[in-house]
């Protein structure tokens, strides 16, 4: 499994915020704007809430493990690489959400004067934070479930025959 890139990540959140930001202006041009909703930050608050509590959990279990504590319950492997396959799309669909957000909270940035409109800044606002929340639980989760290194599979350490 390959590890999640901070840099597709950034261009992901770049890409939909310049999309989004382009978008709202021209929705607002024709019409009035869809309104951020304010379950956005919420349910991605939850989703990094629910990553990170899964990472604490599972390094827990793998020091218990390592350190051969009597009793501990072991990490199942298969379902250590569904928590990180699950913190990985998590990190992509928060990059993605993050920056339709903030691409739509920049334009709204212009009309802070409109009570309605500072709300919907606001929220988006937070919906930026709680996004970042979710990548960084996600490769928090990422890093709790990386395997040792393996000498043996490096090819570059073998000597040449």
């Amino acid at each position: 499994m390959k590890e999640l890139r901070i840099r597709v990540l950034a261009g992901v959140f770049v890409v939909a915020g310049i999309l989004a930001w382009a978008g709202a202006r021209l929705w607002n041009s024709v019409g009035t704007l869809p309104s951020v909703p304010l379950a956005a930050p919420v349910v991605l608050a939850l989703i990094a809430a629910v990553l990170l509590a899964t990472a604490l959990s599972l390094r827990a279990r793998l020091r218990a493990q390592r350190d051969r504590v009597p009793d501990a319950k072991g990490v199942d492997p298969m379902m250590a690489a569904r928590a990180v396959v699950f913190g990985q799309a998590s990190a992509l669909v928060a990059a993605l959400a993050a920056g339709m957000y903030g691409g739509t909270g920049v334009f709204l940035l212009g009309s802070l004067d409109i009570p309605a409109r500072r709300d919907q800044a606001i929220y988006a606002g937070f919906s930026v934070v709680a996004g970042i929340a979710v990548i960084a639980a996600a490769l928090f989760l990422e890093r709790v479930c990386r395997l040792p290194e393996d000498e043996d599979d490096n090819p570059q350490a073998a000597p040449a025959a």
